[in-house]
């Protein structure tokens, strides 16, 4: 069983895993070498993890005012009066900023509303 495609040339095999783990067998010699995978990392500036972000939603002219109540409850924990407020000010204004924080946290929330169908964008903190 293969982790990933294969090539076999004149009785080495080399088979491709995943992230970099490659594996080496050559069925003559009767060994098998396996190279350390590599190790890939995220970087980012101090600037960038000390800037809140702000998870924003937009408005849009087909989701009903109680179904955008019942996503922002669903996905924020907001009481109803809280979530009822902010739908107002999406509908009013345009948009209403729902949370501010960490930015994976405010990626994970911008996820969850798409999930919803919403319209909502992450952006920096000014």
């Amino acid at each position: 069983m293969s982790c990933g495609p294969s090539k076999d040339t004149g009785g080495v095999t080399q088979i491709v895993g995943i992230r970099g783990l490659t594996r080496v067998s050559n069925e003559k010699a009767g060994t098998i070498t396996t190279a350390e995978p590599t190790i890939e990392e995220e970087t980012r500036s101090e600037e960038e993890l000390d800037v809140p972000w702000q998870v924003v939603v937009h408005n849009d002219p087909v989701n009903l005012m109680s179904y955008v109540t019942m996503v922002f409850q669903r996905v924020f924990g907001y009481p109803r009066e809280k979530a009822e407020r902010h739908m107002l000010e999406v509908h009013h204004k345009g948009r209403s900023i729902l949370w501010s924080g960490m930015r994976e946290r405010a990626e994970l929330y911008v996820q969850q509303l798409h999930g919803y169908l919403l319209l909502a964008t992450l952006e920096k903190a000014c």
